[in-house]
């Protein structure tokens, strides 16, 4: 048992996936607040939006800031089950989740974005689609306690292959749904100003890229799965 009063330590002293799930529902909690988010900038309620996005950048920062301590707190010390440096890895691509929450609330309040009415609907489905994947890979990460307490074996490597498959399945339905806007948006471009498409498109990417990240979250798993 590690002895020490830093509680990042003694988290990983109980359990080495512990401060990573601590941080990734963070980063999740943190691209939730989207939800209201858009439903304020839909209403055109910028005093709302701004409240929101306070609280946005708030939890980014905060799982900003869990990141640095696990970076600079994962022992070396005590038996790690998987190669540190993956776990670090995971952890970087974890903190894109809220990354991306805080690009997409700032870049939308910053320019007061209206969103046309065609695509209104099929922007907030493509956004619950991305939340989607991002909490499969939360409920996947919180499966490793129960892994590593099997010996990386059994029937926990089938429960979590099952996870990260239906990760890659939520994934691509995000896919889906950023095509079918894309093509929304294209049949109407020529009624909006150019430089207003311009940024409804970097906010679709960017939501697409939500889920993104959370596959690659998924992906980095299966990596250490498989060791």
């Amino acid at each position: 048992m590690v002895s020490t009063g830093n509680p990042f330590l003694q988290m990983f002293a109980r359990s080495p996936f512990k401060p990573m799930q601590e941080h990734i529902a963070k980063a999740q909690e943190c691209a939730v607040e989207l939800i209201p988010f858009f439903e304020a900038v839909i209403a055109e309620d910028w005093e709302k939006a701004t409240t929101v996005q306070n609280r946005i950048a708030v939890l980014e920062g905060e799982a900003d800031s869990m990141k640095k301590e696990i970076r600079q707190n994962l022992p070396k010390s005590i038996f790690l089950p998987v190669p540190r440096t993956d776990l670090l890895e995971v952890v970087r691509m974890q903190d894109k989740i809220a990354n991306r929450a805080k690009d997409i609330a700032g870049l939308m309040l910053g320019r007061e974005m209206q969103i046309p009415a065609v695509i209104q609907n099929p922007m907030q489905e493509l956004l619950r689609a991305a939340l989607k994947t991002s909490e499969q890979a939360l409920t996947a990460l919180n499966e490793l306690d129960e892994l590593v307490n099997s010996g990386f074996g059994g029937h926990e490597i089938d429960v979590i292959e099952k996870m990260l498959t239906e990760l890659d399945v939520l994934e691509h339905s995000a896919d889906d749904f950023e095509r079918e806007i894309r093509s929304e948006l294209f049949a109407v471009e020529k009624e909006l100003h150019p430089v207003d498409v311009m940024f409804l498109y970097q906010i679709i990417s960017l939501i697409g890229d939500l889920a993104n990240c959370s596959q690659q979250v998924g992906s980095r798993l299966q990596l250490l799965v498989a060791r």
